[in-house]
């Protein structure tokens, strides 16, 4: 009886630590830390950014989204930019503009011999689609300035300027921003270089509601010398991350490197319209100016080997590229008759009746 209890116990505890397994926060995403509150969990399932990069101004935008889960009902992260950032909600429907521009073309491939699923042996149908192959500190700034803070839909956004990481924690937390003790060392390299910061809480308007589902897309602008997407704190996420990520400017794009994480994978690039959506973001709403789009995937199966921000450059030559999802088709006739089955049938009975027909030919030229 003790055996069969020691058992169940040690079942349970299996099970304890498989469920927190999959609930533990992950402390980090692809654009600075996220953080929840207390003893509540928050995992970023999903990370979705566009970045604009305007070469001619040096002016970069970067558009989030989020899809968490979890039962924070608040929670923080914090945001490095090269300069000075204007922060305001996004538009939603930039993301479906952009996810309809990058769809992979489908296209359908007929195959002669049946294959598993298909009569006889099975039933009909489709086999599986398958892809087609700095500068020092400032001694007299203050430790932590406050640029501006404004209240955005569910968002509570700090811009703010650190000459101290340690300072700039205890702003955060005197604010309302939990920040990890283990996050100010990560922060050192951006004070060095004089970079500011974009602290955002997400506290939902709706009292006792949890973070959960896609949130509303922020838009935040600044200037930079070079286009970047900001990484480095990624490094402290505890579960694996992953990143979408589109780039509109005038040239195809691509990272200098794959900072930690697995070589970035190029889903689509090509020229596009700069209408809706896009056109209002990149303020070529006309459709007239060149705009080169390219969507990236990576995946980060180890955060801590991430040691560094991705710096874009453009790539050597504009050229296009869009995956194409294959169906493959058995090949019939009329949609319905199998051309394997007809040739099968055919064949052996050409076969049979074309020396009849010969002899029968022979024997009339005979009788005449």
């Amino acid at each position: 009886m003790r055996g069969k209890q020691r058992i169940l116990g040690l079942v349970v505890a299996l099970l304890a630590l498989q469920l927190g397994s999959l609930i533990g926060p992950a402390y980090a995403c692809g654009c600075g830390a996220m953080i929840p509150d207390g003893a509540s969990r928050i995992g970023v399932q999903r990370e979705t950014s566009v970045v604009h990069w305007d070469a001619r101004s040096r002016t970069e935008q970067i558009v989030m989204r989020f899809s968490v889960r979890g039962t924070a009902r608040e929670a923080a992260w914090i945001m490095p930019v090269p300069g000075r950032a204007d922060v305001e909600l996004g538009d939603p429907y930039l993301f479906e503009d952009l996810r309809e521009l990058t769809a992979p073309e489908h296209r359908t491939r007929h195959y002669f011999w049946p294959r598993s699923g298909d009569w006889p042996f099975g039933g009909g149908g489709d086999t599986a689609a398958a892809p087609a192959p700095g500068a020092a500190p400032d001694a007299t700034a203050p430790p932590v300035g406050v640029v501006g803070r404004e209240r955005l839909g569910d968002f509570d956004v700090a811009r703010l300027t650190a000459t101290d990481p340690d300072a700039l924690r205890d702003w955060l937390d005197d604010n309302g921003f939990q920040l990890p003790e283990r996050l100010s060392g990560e922060l050192r390299p951006y004070v060095e270089q004089k970079w500011e910061y974009v602290a955002v809480r997400l506290a939902p308007e709706e009292r006792g509601a949890a973070l959960y589902g896609t949130l509303d897309p922020l838009r935040i602008r600044f200037a930079s010398e070079r286009p970047v997407y900001p990484m480095r704190l990624s490094r402290l996420a505890t579960t694996p991350q992953s990143l979408g990520l589109y780039v509109l400017s005038e040239h195809r794009m691509e990272p200098r490197g794959a900072i930690g994480g697995n070589a970035p994978e190029v889903t689509y690039a090509g020229e596009v319209q700069a209408q809706g959506a896009v056109g209002e973001l990149t303020g070529s709403g006309g459709g007239k100016a060149r705009l080169f789009l390219t969507a990236l995937e990576q995946a980060f199966p180890e955060p801590g080997r991430i040691d560094g921000d991705h710096e874009l450059r453009a790539a050597r030559a504009d050229t296009p590229y869009r995956r194409v999802v294959f169906h493959d088709r058995l090949l019939t006739i009329g949609g319905e008759v199998p051309v394997w089955l007809v040739t099968v049938v055919a064949v052996p009975a050409a076969a049979t009746a074309l020396p009849w027909a010969l002899r029968r030919r022979r024997a009339v030229r005979s009788g005449a």
